[in-house]
């Protein structure tokens, strides 16, 4: 069982950064893919990015240079970096763990047994 736990949300202007964390507990993260997805009011859960077990990512085309995800096994857990931060991305994110069948797999919700509570990321304008 793993249990996972983001932080670093929060209120930025246009333009600007945030570091999001998933931290997990019960288990190491290195032996999952990591992903992160996020959900917009009155908008389907969307996949923003993903980090395989050799530290292969994938992004959606949206966040392609903005975004950048790594993994810290020492603290176990892994990070978003956000950067040129646009109103679009305003959304909860939420990180997630799992074993996708393969690479293909890794932009699917399906793929993930194991899911944080979430995190607000505001961008105003």
């Amino acid at each position: 069982q793993v249990q996972l736990e983001e932080s670093g949300g929060g209120l930025v202007q246009a333009g600007g950064s945030l570091r999001l964390s998933c931290a997990a507990s019960g288990r190491t993260l290195s032996t999952y893919y990591v992903a992160w997805f996020r959900q917009a009011p009155g908008k389907e859960r969307e996949f923003v990015g993903a980090i395989s077990w050799t530290d292969t990512t994938y992004y959606r085309d949206s966040v392609k240079g903005r975004f950048t995800i790594s993994r810290n096994n020492a603290e176990s857990s892994v990070d978003l970096q956000m950067n040129s931060l646009k109103p679009a991305d305003t959304a909860v994110y939420y990180c997630a763990a799992g074993v996708p069948y393969n690479g293909a797999y890794a932009y699917t919700a399906g793929s993930y047994d194991y899911w944080g509570q979430g995190t607000q990321v505001t961008v105003s304008s």
